[in-house]
């Protein structure tokens, strides 16, 4: 009986760490005022990468809008994923970089947010630059 108790707990805070994934993703994902199809793709993609169950990710993806919208700043989304292994952190990390490139550009908005971004998850700027050079060459 404890083991449901702590299965169904376990599940909630995975939830609630792939919502603030999805949160983080879409507001990079609009901070060119572009919130495309092919951006909420990636989204979805990484989500299930990380563990979400494909039955979830429409829910997954309407809270995370939710929080999206009614934050007024990054931190309450990498609050939680700081916190995270470095291997998902890099998973993150690399949807961004796909994101900000699918229009095969990044504003200097997108850039800050990156650099900004990469400290506030505590991750080396050479490997956030690694993974840059690597979604670049694959988007060519």
């Amino acid at each position: 009986m404890f083991n449901l108790f702590k299965k169904k707990e376990t599940e909630e805070k995975n939830n609630l760490s792939l919502v603030a994934v999805a949160s983080l993703l879409i507001h990079s994902a609009k901070i060119d005022e572009n919130f495309t199809d092919k951006e909420k793709k990636i989204i979805q993609e990484v989500l299930i990468e990380m563990g979400a169950d494909i039955k979830n990710i429409s829910k997954i993806m309407e809270e995370a809008e939710n929080k999206e919208k009614d934050s007024n700043q990054m931190l309450d989304f990498t609050r939680e994923i700081k916190n995270i292994d470095e291997e998902e952190k890099k998973i993150i990390i690399e949807a961004l970089w796909n994101i900000i490139y699918s229009d095969k550009n990044a504003d200097m908005y997108e850039t800050n947010l990156m650099r900004r971004l990469s400290g506030l998850l505590y991750l080396d700027s050479k490997v956030v630059g690694d993974i840059k050079e690597k979604v670049k060459l694959k988007k060519q």
